[in-house]
C-alpha cells in the first residue's frame, strides 16, 4: 500500500457521485491514477454522445485521486478540458492522471482520457491546492 492509497481508498469510499457513475480505481500512487468508466445510456445528451459534464467528472476524479499524495485534504484551485472525440453509450472511458508539478502546497496534474480503442477523449488539465485538514478533520 503506498503512503497516498489509504486517505485515497477513504476519500472513495465516501464519493457518493463517483460510485453513482460507477467508476473505478484501477490504480493509485502518489501523482499517478487511472480510473474507468463505462458509460450508460444516461450518461448521454441530447445528441446520444457522452455528456461532457461527465468526461469531464471522469478526469476530475482521476486528478483527485493523484494529488491527494499524503496526510492533507488537496483540493481542485481550477481546471480545463478540451474535448477531442465523442463517444457513445457502452462504450468504455479510462482516465489517466499523472503530476506534472507539485511546489510547496501547489501541483499542476494532467488527465487524459481514452475510450476503449484507446483514442484520445479528452485532455484535462487540473491545478491542486493543499489544505491544512486531514481526511479526520472536520470541514
Amino acid at each position: 500500500m503506498t503512503e497516498a492509497a489509504a486517505p485515497n481508498r477513504a476519500m472513495m469510499e465516501r464519493d457518493l457521485a463517483s460510485a453513482a457513475l460507477g467508476m473505478v480505481v484501477e490504480r493509485d500512487d502518489p501523482g499517478h491514477a487511472v480510473v474507468t468508466m463505462k458509460v450508460r445510456e444516461d450518461m448521454t445528451n441530447g445528441f446520444h454522445i457522452t455528456h461532457g459534464g461527465l468526461v469531464f467528472a471522469l478526469a476530475d476524479t482521476a486528478f483527485a485521486i493523484a494529488c491527494n499524495e499524503d496526510e492533507n485534504i488537496t483540493v481542485a484551485a481550477g481546471a480545463d478540458i478540451t474535448f477531442l472525440k465523442s463517444t457513445r453509450a457502452g462504450q468504455s472511458l479510462t482516465a489517466t492522471a499523472v503530476r506534472k508539478v507539485r511546489s510547496g502546497r501547489t501541483g499542476l496534474y494532467d488527465v487524459t482520457v481514452t475510450d476503449d480503442t484507446g483514442d484520445v477523449v479528452a485532455e484535462y488539465r487540473g491545478r491542486s491546492v493543499s489544505t491544512n485538514r486531514s481526511l479526520g478533520t472536520p470541514g
